[in-house]
């Protein structure tokens, strides 16, 4: 499982990159593909899947019309650097690229970093569009920083990144003597008047890598949130108890870090119209549509910071979880996470019964919280949801950090909540 899970995370550098990977897992398991534009004919007891941009939902119908739902929920997009539209420039003879933030990142983490240029393109073929995902390899670029001798206190004060002008990488020595639109058909390897519109971003060269003194550890780009989109389709395929009258699900939305407000993201009706059809396939009333939604649960599952004994003061102890440690069940007074106390409570009952290891987190009070799909999944859907996830080191870098060990607990609790 744990060396699956760095396959994973090699074949997944964007999110559709992800999504693919995750359809084609379905796809050799039997899982039957759908397409939301055409009539569904549903069989019980048939597992699907369903695509929506870099968005996947996958499902399995209960034999009887289903009385409940149990639905996993994570997402496929990480913090990343985008390039833009007209992404080449010259600079002193130099080529560059222009990129935008998307995200949060890290900035710092980006820099002096081996870079692939990856994403996908829509080309045009005839009169047809075609998508194509890209991993550009073959041209590696690195966004170079101000060397210490031209600022001597940039370790003591570091001065803000201008994310116009410090984050352009650099494409070469050679080739700022020709026009942009030529260096980018170079870069991309297909000719420019095909390409009608991309989506393309920066990705860390290095792959995932074990490490530690007992290899304990996991460093990786986009653990944030691959390592519970893989838990998830893990558990999904591993389930062993088809349920009779529960539908079980597991749910990969794209968008989440630019705040989930798009088509595909956790704010659109992608799961409630998947939720819709799937109860039309039973002829199921408006009356029993509602009531299996309310005896419903989501899981959100995303990461959470682990304690870090170089910064204390960032976290309240007694509520900070430790990497290596198992779940983390993740609180906030203002619902920033949909926890509840009886949503935490079915987790705890299943982890105690399980013998999985458990813990809580609650943010230090001066500080916010991030966010997940739990919420908003919550109050578009109305079903009971819970956030969990596993403990981070250095959260939306461009290498993060866990312990195999606690993705490993994820997978089984995921599994034991698929089949209760």
């Amino acid at each position: 499982m744990f060396y699956d899970l760095l396959k994973f995370l090699e074949n997944g550098p964007t999110p559709w990159h992800a999504k693919r990977e995750i359809g084609n897992r379905l796809a050799e398991q039997d899982y039957t593909p759908l397409d939301e534009q055409e009539k569904w004919n549903l069989k019980p007891g048939v597992p699907y899947f369903v695509e929506r941009g870099g968005s996947i939902c996958a499902f399995v119908l209960p034999k009887k019309v289903p009385k409940r739902a149990t639905i996993l929920a994570s997402h496929t997009d990480s913090p990343a650097l985008k390039l833009k539209p007209h992404p080449i420039f010259i600079e002193n003879g130099l080529p560059f690229l222009r990129v935008e933030t998307y995200g949060s990142p890290i900035l710092s983490t980006w820099m002096n970093r081996d870079l692939v240029v990856a994403g996908r393109l829509l080309l045009s073929q005839g009169k047809e569009i075609v998508e194509e995902l890209v991993y550009l390899e073959h041209s590696p670029v690195m966004i170079p920083s101000l060397a210490i001798h031209l600022d001597r206190e940039t370790n003591e004060k570091p001065k803000k990144i201008d994310k116009q002008h410090h984050l352009c990488p650099l494409l070469g020595v050679h080739g700022g003597h020709q026009e942009a639109e030529k260096i980018f058909e170079e870069l991309l390897e297909v000719p420019l008047n095909t390409v009608l519109g991309a989506d393309l971003y920066l990705v860390p060269f290095e792959p995932p890598h074990v490490l530690g003194l007992h290899s304990d550890l996991l460093s990786a780009y986009r653990l944030d949130n691959l390592a519970s989109a893989h838990a998830s389709f893990i558990a999904l395929l591993a389930t062993e108890k088809k349920a009779k009258e529960t539908l079980q699900m597991a749910i990969f939305w794209n968008h989440e870090e630019v705040g989930s407000g798009t088509d595909e993201g956790a704010e659109s009706p992608f799961l409630l119209d998947t939720l819709r059809r799937i109860s039309l396939s039973y002829k199921m009333g408006e009356e029993d549509f509602l009531r299996m939604k309310q005896s419903s649960s989501c899981i959100s599952i995303d990461m959470a910071h682990a304690f870090h004994p170089g910064y204390k003061k960032q976290y309240d102890a007694a509520n900070a979880p430790q990497i290596g440690k198992g779940i983390v069940i993740k609180h906030n007074a203002n619902q920033r996470y949909a926890t509840s106390g009886l949503t935490a409570a079915h987790i705890v009952q299943l982890c105690q019964e399980k013998d999985l290891p458990y813990q809580a987190f609650a943010s230090e009070s001066n500080l916010p919280c991030g966010s997940t799909v739990g919420a908003i999944a919550a109050s578009r859907t109305g079903i009971p949801t819970v956030d969990i996830g596993l403990a981070q080191f250095s959260m939306h870098a461009a290498r993060e950090l866990i312990a195999p060990a606690d993705h490993h607990t994820l997978c089984k609790l995921l599994k034991a909540l698929l089949e209760r």
